[in-house]
């Protein structure tokens, strides 16, 4: 009876220590304001400064973003030009459709098939693949992408990129609505 009893202990404990380590869901932060629209937060012009860091912590890359956006009903445009502290840029065209209930889908002449995401509160969890080049090779990796609605003109993204699983670094920005 006592070795049943340690054994459902333990079973309960890793329960416990497994449900500790289980991810944040954006419904964990439904009731905090201000409430995220992303057709009224990306609708004008937006500008943003990022890092990427790599996993072991060094900042291997710092860049600034200029986004134009506009929405006609449910559907957005976010173009992106991205500049690189070594002078090099990017562009990205981002097509995004917001559905009912908060979810928003996306694409990009970059993007593997369809970014999906999920708005509650002032958050926004955005999930998708990206082709990414690297000394002459494309890569595809994933993009586990939150933001957070600080106020009504800026935002806060931190983004964790892996490969098969493997976390790769994260990308850091601060959005601020002009």
């Amino acid at each position: 009876m006592n070795t049943r009893r340690h054994v459902l202990l333990a079973l309960l404990a890793g329960s416990a220590a497994l449900a500790g380590c289980a991810s944040p869901q954006v419904s964990d932060y439904a009731q905090q304001r201000p409430l995220l629209e992303l057709d009224r937060y990306f609708h004008g012009r937006i500008r943003a400064h990022g890092i990427f860091q790599q996993r072991g912590g060094e900042v291997v890359r710092r860049f600034t973003v200029v986004m134009d956006c506009h929405w006609e009903g449910n559907q957005g445009v976010l173009d992106e030009t991205f500049t690189y502290a070594d002078g090099s840029t990017e562009r990205r065209i981002w097509r995004l459709t917001k559905h009912g209930d908060g979810r928003y889908t996306g694409r990009a002449d970059d993007v593997v098939g369809e970014a999906r995401g999920q708005t509650a509160g002032n958050a926004l969890r955005w999930n998708y693949t990206l082709r990414l080049p690297v000394d002459g090779t494309t890569y595809e990796v994933q993009f586990d992408d939150w933001m957070f609605l600080v106020d009504e003109r800026v935002m806060l993204n931190r983004a964790t990129m892996t490969k098969f699983g493997v976390r790769l670094g994260e990308v850091f920005l601060s959005f601020t609505k002009e």
